[in-house]
């Protein structure tokens, strides 16, 4: 007879599965995230061998990264912008040592005249190890910690990072706020640290898709990963077709559209070309009560859209935010740059009415709802 042990009633299957999930989602995510720093330390690997080697390198000057992104992009290579390229060339530059943890069947993906002693000199100066940072750290944070130049400063965000098990965004908020600058005047360092800890956000142990470099190196779609919940997700399916059916002009664009400010990449929900009006209209959905953020960002989008996407002919683009907290709903435009109010007045007249478009949102959330 089996132990009691041994046996498995349903609640224990539960609990089983639930466990070798989570075990192989980790592992699956510690997989990629390897990978793909590994793919990104490689590429400016090969970028600073064909600086130094290069046999035609002379041709290309200070045009290779413009041109060698243009090239990666018509081969449909993620992520390959000169910017990245660049990025890319600092961390390979930054962390030499890396080269120890590819691992056996990635070898010959290696330069033939990698400077090894360079690295054996690198790492034995460091206190973590290659292995460690590669395991802890995605390329995302080594992509802020590499911006950073001072050598020292960059060993104390990879330690403190490692330490409090902190996320990208907790990362760039602590550099933020001088943390490395703070702790060398403090006179109490551990206490500082247990501070900066406290209320730290800590990196998920599951991967997070929602990370750009992540699905476009996977060869994934905004569509597919970019949704942040089942509401949302279907919120936006009826407000696309509530938009184009309203029969004002809307024409879709784009889903999720992805764009570049500084640096960083954001998504704008849903991007319309409005006909009549000749203007991109960029709507925001926000799962919350309404807040100044809220506004400053769609404000933020509709500026990049005025600076980066008009052509001659069209007007000035519009967004439309529209928050709620699952029991009512506000409606607000972000007009950004109009001080003609004429020219405001005629936006107004053609954009749906607030009020059509808060009932419409608050039957949906109510639908929605009650279907769970």
């Amino acid at each position: 007879m089996e132990s009691d042990a041994n046996m498995l009633d349903f609640n224990r299957l539960v609990t089983t599965i639930r466990q070798a999930h989570d075990e192989l989602a980790r592992q699956a995510s510690r997989a990629v995230n390897i990978s793909l720093t590994l793919r990104n330390w490689l590429i400016g690997c090969y970028i600073a061998e064909y600086e130094l080697r290069g046999s035609d390198r002379a041709s290309y000057g200070d045009r290779l990264l413009d041109q060698l992104s243009e090239e990666l992009r018509r081969h449909r290579i993620s992520n390959t912008g000169r910017r990245q390229l660049y990025s890319y060339l600092a961390f390979y530059r930054a962390y030499p040592q890396i080269v120890r943890t590819v691992p056996a069947q990635s070898r010959h993906l290696l330069p033939r005249d990698i400077d090894s002693q360079k690295v054996r000199t690198v790492t034995a100066q460091l206190a973590i190890a290659p292995e460690k940072l590669l395991e802890s750290l995605s390329y995302s944070h080594f992509d802020l910690i590499v911006a950073l130049e001072d050598r020292l400063k960059r060993a104390f965000y990879e330690t403190e990072c490692i330490r409090g098990n902190w996320s990208v965004r907790e990362l760039k908020r602590q550099i933020a706020s001088l943390y490395y600058e703070r702790s060398g005047l403090s006179h109490n360092k551990q206490k500082l640290a247990d501070l900066a800890n406290q209320n730290a956000e800590p990196q998920a142990s599951i991967l997070n898709i929602r990370d750009p470099y992540v699905f476009e190196f996977l060869g994934l779609k905004p569509k597919e990963v970019m949704s942040e919940s089942h509401l949302e997700d279907q919120l936006i399916e009826k407000l696309e077709a509530f938009l184009l059916e309203m029969g004002h002009g809307f024409c879709f664009e784009a889903r999720q559209k992805r764009i570049l400010i500084g640096g960083e990449h954001f998504f704008v929900d849903l991007v319309f070309y409005h006909r009549i009006l000749k203007c991109h209209v960029l709507v925001e959905l926000k799962l919350e009560h309404f807040t100044h953020e809220n506004i400053g960002q769609l404000n933020t989008y509709v500026n990049w859209y005025r600076q980066h996407m008009m052509t001659e002919g069209d007007n000035p683009p519009v967004g439309i935010l529209l928050c709620t907290d699952k029991n009512r709903a506000l409606v607000e435009y972000a007009l950004a740059g109009m001080d003609n109010s004429l020219f405001v007045s005629k936006y107004l007249l053609e954009l749906p009415k607030r009020e059509e478009m808060q009932a419409f949102i608050e039957q949906q959330v109510k639908e929605i709802g009650d279907d769970k």
